[in-house]
Formats: C-alpha cells, sequence, structure tokens
C-alpha cells in the first residue's frame, strides 16, 4: 500500500442476476489484488428478499472489511470500476443487477457531498446490509445508533444463510 495510514472501511455486495455469488467472489478478488485495498475480512452470505422493486428474484449479500490507503472518493471510483468490469448494467434503479458494490462507512467519517454520502444514506433501513454487517462488527455504532438495535427495530425478515464467510474465496 502506498505511504498513506490505512483506513478500516466496510463495503456491502449484492446481485440477483447472472452468478452473483461468483461476480461478488470476482469483484473481493478484484479489491484485493488493488495495491491499494485488502480484504481484511468477509461475511457470510446470506439470501434476502428484492428491496425496492420486488418484482425480481432474491438476492445475495454480503459485506467485506477493507484496509485501504485511498481517500474515500477513491475507494468509491475503485468500487465503481470493478462493477464496470464485472459487466455490471446500471438501467433501473433498485433493479435487478449482476453486482452492486456500496462503500458503507470509511473508519469515523461522515461526509455528505455530490456523489459520496457517507455512512451510506440508507444502510440503517435496510435489513440487507444490517445482517452481514453485524456479523464482522457485532458493536457497531453509525451516528450514535446501535446496529443491532436498529436491525431489531426493522427485522430480519425472509434472510437466511447461503454460505459461510469462506463463501468467496472458492
Amino acid at each position: 500500500m502506498s505511504g498513506r495510514s490505512e483506513v478500516r472501511t466496510f463495503v456491502g455486495l449484492g446481485g440477483n442476476v447472472g452468478e452473483p455469488r461468483a461476480t461478488m467472489a470476482a469483484a473481493l478478488r478484484l479489491l484485493d489484488g488493488d495495491a491499494d485495498i485488502r480484504v481484511a475480512r468477509v461475511s457470510s452470505l446470506y439470501a434476502t428478499p428484492p428491496w425496492g422493486i420486488t418484482d425480481q428474484p432474491d438476492f445475495l449479500n454480503a459485506a467485506a472489511l477493507l484496509e485501504t490507503s485511498l481517500e474515500p472518493c477513491e475507494l468509491l471510483q475503485r468500487c465503481l470500476e470493478t462493477e464496470l468490469r464485472l459487466h455490471r448494467v446500471r438501467d433501473k434503479r433498485w433493479g435487478p443487477r449482476s453486482v452492486d458494490l456500496d462503500v458503507l462507512t470509511f473508519g469515523d467519517l461522515e461526509i455528505d457531498e455530490p456523489g459520496l454520502e457517507l455512512p451510506h444514506p440508507r444502510m440503517m433501513d435496510r435489513a440487507f446490509v444490517l445482517v452481514p454487517l453485524l456479523e464482522l462488527a457485532p458493536d457497531m455504532v453509525v451516528r450514535g445508533v446501535r446496529l443491532g438495535s436498529r436491525l431489531n427495530e426493522i427485522g430480519r425478515e425472509g434472510i437466511t444463510l447461503a454460505a459461510g464467510p469462506e463463501w468467496w474465496q472458492g
């Protein structure tokens, strides 16, 4: 990694068309192969009902703890580039996708600028984000709210374990 100090950041992964498990695993390997990013830990893989547009296949979702020397906007750009390398097509908001990478948190930074808001602005309302994230950081607090408490409020209906944390290394 470069001379900058490393920051712990959490990224959410998801997909529901094609081979989402293989595509998300490829995304993690691409990120881990970047000289400025290291995949430190990956959550289990969860099958989750669609959110937003519900008339589509179920999703697979996971979270990853990354260590990076990049700036937040640079990490976001690497995630978007990774999606493109894996043939992500953005044609419908909340619609089907082969892979989705969302920067959820970046250390303790709070950022609100065009194209980048951290912590992720909708993560606290999405059980498919909170379940895998809590696996990696069970005591995590975002903007003064314990993620476990928030998950208890919104519930985890329909979310099931699909594979253990080794799923991405195969």
